[in-house]
């Protein structure tokens, strides 16, 4: 059975600054709880991915294993999660100009666990970690948009 998860955040950034961030691995530990980031394969994570590019992140002890499978500019950056606890799982990250300004974020994912009864606690922990994951990308993408605009 699959479940779901959709989280939302404001950034005062404009779009093309947030999705900036996205196709940039390196700059997901600064952003996100995530703690290391690497591109598979030797590629410079500093670099911007493409639809096929695997990401390598790590999380305290967890490994996980990405692919970047739908890239719109500045609007939409889907991903894939290509290993355990899933049999399948895929994210998505859409951006969209805020009426007020800014962008307005909406990260979602649809999985299934591996593990038999495991769907709810995957989706009440997705939930809260992927919320932490739109704050931090918000709120960085801001602070950004402030230092060049200062410098």
């Amino acid at each position: 059975m699959p479940y779901s998860y959709t989280v939302t955040a404001h950034s005062p950034a404009p779009p093309e600054a947030v999705f900036s961030l996205l196709v940039r691995p390196s700059t997901w530990p600064l952003w996100s709880p995530i703690d290391a980031a690497e591109t598979e394969g030797g590629g410079d994570p500093g670099e911007r991915q493409g639809v096929g590019d695997t990401r390598v992140f790590r999380t305290g002890r967890s490994v996980s294993r990405e692919r970047v499978v739908e890239l719109v500019a500045d609007r939409l950056f889907g991903y894939e999660n290509l290993g355990a606890p899933f049999r399948f799982y895929r994210g998505t990250v859409e951006l969209a100009e805020a009426p007020q300004g800014g962008t307005d974020l909406t990260w979602s994912g649809r999985f299934e666990p591996k593990p038999r009864f495991t769907g709810r606690f995957w989706q009440w922990y997705l939930t809260r970690f992927m919320q932490r994951m739109a704050d931090g990308l918000a709120a960085y993408a801001a602070a950004e948009e402030r230092r060049a605009g200062a410098g």
